[in-house]
C-alpha cells in the first residue's frame, strides 16, 4: 500500500464514522481511571452481558455530563465493533492501528487500551458474541441436482424441455427444492462469474487493502 493510501484509509474506511469522531473529541479531560471503567462497560456490553447498572453506576459517580458520557460509549462500541470483525491478520498490532488521521486524535495511552482489547484474549468471546449477534440467513449445506426433461406436462410449450433440478439443505436442517429452466440456469452462471471477476478486481485496487 502507498504511504498516501496508508494515511487516508483505516480498517475504517475512507471517513470516520461519526460516532467515532465523536468520542475522539468528548474524550478531553477524561482520566485514563475513567475511561478504563467506561472500556470494560461496553467490552462487556459486547459480550452480551446486561451492563445498565454499572452504566448507572458510572453516570452517577462521573463528573462527565450525561450527553458527553453517551457519545463516549458510543464511540467506542462502535470503533470496538468495528475492529472486531476484522481479523488480526489483516492489520499490524501497532499504536498507530487506530489515529491515523487528524480529526480523530485519540490519546497514545487510551488507544493502547483499545489495542490491549482487540488484541488480548478477550476477543475469541468478543468474536463469538458478535457472531451469535449478527443477523445472519441459513448457509448451504450440501447441494444436489440433475436434469429432468418433462415428457409429460400440462404445458406444450415446457414439453421435452430441459430443466436443472436442485435440492439444498441449509444449516438449520431444512431442505429446499426448485426447478430452474436452463436458461435461467445459464444466466444465474454468468451472473455469478461477472460478480466474481469485480470482486477480483476490487480486491486489486490498493485503496482497499488493509494492509501491504
Amino acid at each position: 500500500m502507498s504511504s498516501s493510501h496508508a494515511k487516508d484509509s483505516t480498517f475504517l474506511g475512507g471517513r470516520i464514522p461519526p460516532e467515532i469522531d465523536s468520542m475522539s473529541k468528548n474524550l478531553k479531560d477524561v482520566d485514563q481511571e475513567m475511561f478504563r471503567k467506561i472500556l470494560r462497560a461496553v467490552v462487556s456490553a459486547l459480550e452480551g452481558k446486561d451492563c445498565r447498572e454499572v452504566m448507572k453506576s458510572i453516570a452517577e459517580s462521573s463528573p462527565i455530563p450525561e450527553q458527553r458520557l453517551s457519545h463516549i460509549v458510543a464511540g467506542m462500541y462502535r470503533l470496538l465493533s468495528e475492529a472486531i470483525r476484522i481479523p488480526t491478520s489483516s492489520f499490524k498490532q501497532e499504536v498507530s492501528w487506530l489515529s491515523t488521521r487528524i480529526d480523530c486524535v485519540i490519546p497514545e495511552d487510551f488507544i493502547t487500551d483499545f489495542s490491549s482489547v482487540v488484541f488480548g484474549n478477550r476477543r475469541g468471546a468478543l468474536e463469538a458474541a458478535a457472531s451469535l449477534n449478527n443477523p445472519h440467513l441459513p448457509t448451504v449445506k450440501d447441494l444436489k441436482w440433475r436434469v429432468d426433461v418433462a415428457i409429460s406436462t400440462s404445458s406444450l410449450a415446457r414439453a421435452l424441455q430441459p430443466s436443472v433440478l436442485m435440492q439444498m439443505k441449509l444449516s438449520d436442517g431444512s431442505s429446499q427444492r426448485f426447478e430452474v429452466p436452463v436458461s435461467k440456469f445459464q444466466e444465474l452462471r454468468y451472473n455469478v462469474a461477472l460478480i466474481l471477476k469485480e470482486m477480483n478486481d476490487l480486491e486489486k485496487r490498493s485503496i482497499l487493502q488493509i494492509q501491504d
